[in-house]
């Protein structure tokens, strides 16, 4: 789950992390009142959506002008004229697609005189099973650029479970960012309470892009990007109380419901498999034959056919889905629950796309007969490789 910047830096504050002082606000009047409690004479305007790369984004709007999603504003109605210009248009940045996402929420903060732009994240590294930081000394890039043309301007140091956060862990940071003096001391306080947010939270991404150094040598977070653990979310109420819905796919909140493991792709082929590993392999051999995968749709060992039936709709709605693959390896899932659902489903929703269905497993030939004596619309397919081939080659055909 992301949390949008301004939360980020509550976060920030109550950690003892030094981030600049600013608030959110979701209207013109409140960007304008927000600006009227902050000294100026700068003022930041900050679209607050879950993209990254606000700053060199673009509105679709021409009204919005031509600025992007980060603006430095120099009087109170610069700060009017611009929160006008953002609110409500949509942004569209390297990370949200063509499709943008519609600025509902701005934070305004107090301006600051930077002397130096750094980079600073934290991540769950699945290849050492440690919490990774990595810094670099090339702040407000992108950081995937930076690996790609200067990998040797990027630090990455594991920390240890077993012993936790040190001192010297802030320190090898510090001098790897060139930090001197009092800066080294700070970036020790800095990574400590950091790591400890991270651990306390159940985080699994924090990245600050940038983390600067200001021009009377203190270090600061200007950005603040936030994704924590679903799977720890049961206990972290507070954390929960911060997600926006409006930035989610309407889609992956309703597979939410059912404890459905959804994800939206590009493609056209909606899928519906049971095990996250048959599902990655169903998108490969889609693609193998020529077609794209519009959705990652994992429906679980043990799903009952409410949950089956839902997930058939989630897949129907969405419009950019030319047909359906279901790819079921029956084991604790029964063959002819996946059957039943598939029909109950098609009973309530209708049939607009090609449906083929591979059943394999616990009460297959009870799942198939199921399936045959329905009188609906449904392709049977004997294996994965006959599968993809026959609802590629019906998707083909209906274009």
């Amino acid at each position: 789950m992301n949390i949008h910047e301004y939360q980020a830096k509550e976060l920030y504050r109550a950690y003892g992390v030094p981030t600049s002082t600013g608030y959110p606000a979701f209207t013109v009047d409140e960007a304008v009142e927000a600006a009227g409690k902050l000294p100026g004479p700068v003022w930041v305007v900050k679209a607050q959506i879950h993209a990254g790369g606000r700053g060199k984004g673009k509105f679709k709007e021409a009204a919005a002008g031509d600025k992007g999603g980060v603006r430095l504003a120099k009087s109170i109605d610069e700060v009017r004229t611009f929160a006008s210009q953002m609110l409500n248009n949509t942004l569209v940045t390297i990370q949200t697609g063509d499709a943008g996402r519609q600025v509902k929420r701005l934070y305004v903060e107090e301006g600051c005189q930077i002397e130096r732009e750094l980079y600073l994240s934290a991540l769950v590294d699945r290849s050492t099973s440690r919490i990774s930081f990595i810094a670099s000394t090339e702040g407000g890039m992108d950081i995937e650029q930076v690996a790609h043309d200067t990998p040797e301007k990027i630090f990455t140091m594991s920390i240890d479970p077993a012993s936790g956060y040190s001192q010297f862990h802030g320190r090898k940071i510090a001098f790897a960012l060139g930090l001197k003096g009092d800066q080294v001391n700070q970036c020790v306080a800095i990574i400590g309470n950091l790591f400890r947010m991270f651990v306390e939270k159940d985080m699994s991404l924090l990245e600050i892009n940038p983390l600067v150094v200001t021009k009377s040598g203190q270090l600061t977070c200007l950005d603040g990007k936030m994704d924590f653990d679903g799977n720890a979310l049961f206990r972290h109420k507070e954390i929960m109380a911060l997600r926006d819905l409006g930035e989610e796919d309407e889609k992956e909140i309703e597979a939410s419901k059912y404890d459905l493991n959804y994800i939206t792709l590009d493609g056209t082929i909606g899928c519906m498999v049971n095990g996250a590993g048959l599902a990655m392999a169903t998108m490969d051999i889609i693609k193998l034959y020529g077609e794209s995968p519009a959705n990652f749709l994992d429906v679980g060992g043990g799903a009952s056919k409410e949950k089956v039936t839902a997930a058939f709709k989630i897949i129907t709605a969405d419009p950019a889905v030319k047909g359906i693959l279901v790819n079921i390896f029956g084991g604790i899932m029964r063959c002819d629950i996946i059957a039943e659902g598939v029909i109950a489903a098609v009973k309530e929703v209708g049939l607009k796309v090609p449906l083929v269905v591979r059943l394999e497993g616990t009460n297959v030939e009870l799942g198939k007969k199921i399936l045959n004596e329905s009188g609906l619309a449904i392709v049977a397919a004997d294996d994965l490789a006959d599968a993809a081939k026959k609802i590629t080659e019906q998707v083909k055909k209906a274009a």
